[in-house]
């Protein structure tokens, strides 16, 4: 996050449009991977900002990485948020309107290895097993949902 903390010197708490990338995991039993955030507590996908000159599917797998120790292979588009549904304000006051790919990956390796600084805990959850909405990210919560919904669905040839 070196870019954004370098903006923040200069403009504090005021607002920023954050262009951030994320990923929902799913393993082979379609559960997903969520991360419960150091900072609020909430859950959410991995995920986070883009340094300059990196891609959204480059800065995926960067977040990926350094968040959970995986490593992304086939990464599909899922789908794009913006605007007041993705606006938030952290603990510390910084206030941001994320513009984010949000990404689909069933395909990936490593081990799990929790990164502390950012994330307190790292579970593989089924879909009907989810943490409540107010316990979930409310920037992540719109991609979580629509992917539950249509897993709900039996839309399995889409997921």
């Amino acid at each position: 996050m070196g870019y954004i903390l370098e903006l923040r010197k200069q403009v504090g708490h005021r607002p920023l449009i954050m262009t951030c990338a994320g990923v929902l995991l799913l393993n082979e039993k379609r559960e997903l991977l969520l991360q419960k955030r150091a900072d609020n507590g909430l859950w959410g996908y991995p995920g986070g900002s883009m340094e300059l000159g990196e891609s959204f599917k480059d800065c995926a797998r960067r977040e990926v990485r350094e968040e959970t120790g995986l490593i992304c292979g086939k990464l599909e588009h899922f789908m794009n948020v913006s605007g007041e549904e993705v606006h938030y304000v952290y603990p510390n006051g910084d206030e941001i309107y994320a513009a984010e790919e949000i990404f689909l990956c069933r395909e990936f390796s490593g081990q799990i290895i929790c990164q502390q600084e950012e994330v307190e805990k790292l579970c593989f959850f089924r879909m009907e097993e989810l943490p409540p909405k107010e316990q979930i990210n409310p920037n992540n919560y719109p991609a979580i949902e629509r992917l539950r919904r249509m897993m709900d669905e039996n839309h399995r040839e889409t997921i």
